[in-house]
């Protein structure tokens, strides 16, 4: 099955946080069972319309890693998987891997 977003509406994974901490802490288990915050957005509408009918394209795309609201996005199930479906305005920001930033030569 192929979901394909309308508007300016984004299908994410979650991605589930760590039990473990880097120095081997292990969290509790009711860390788990909070709705994530962090996700990787596999699908994305074209953008939304503005007044005079022209689409706004968004400012994510497929493959983004995001932080958003907790309980901005709706919970789907798609073949035994949980996805969520949010929309732009619930995505606070992308989140950059800085190994991938190019380095500035002097």
């Amino acid at each position: 099955m192929k979901i394909k977003p309308l508007s300016d509406h984004v299908l994410i994974q979650p991605i589930k946080e760590e039990t473990k901490t880097q120095s081997g802490i292990l969290l509790p288990e009711t860390i788990e069972k909070e709705k994530p915050e962090q996700g990787k957005i596999v699908a994305a509408g074209p953008g939304a319309k503005d007044e005079n009918g022209n689409v706004v394209p968004l400012n994510v795309k497929e493959g983004d890693v995001v932080l958003f609201t907790k309980y901005g996005p709706n919970e789907i199930k798609i073949n035994g998987k949980e996805f969520l479906i949010a929309r732009e305005e619930d995505i606070l920001a992308t989140i950059e891997n800085e190994t991938e930033q190019p380095q500035q030569t002097n």
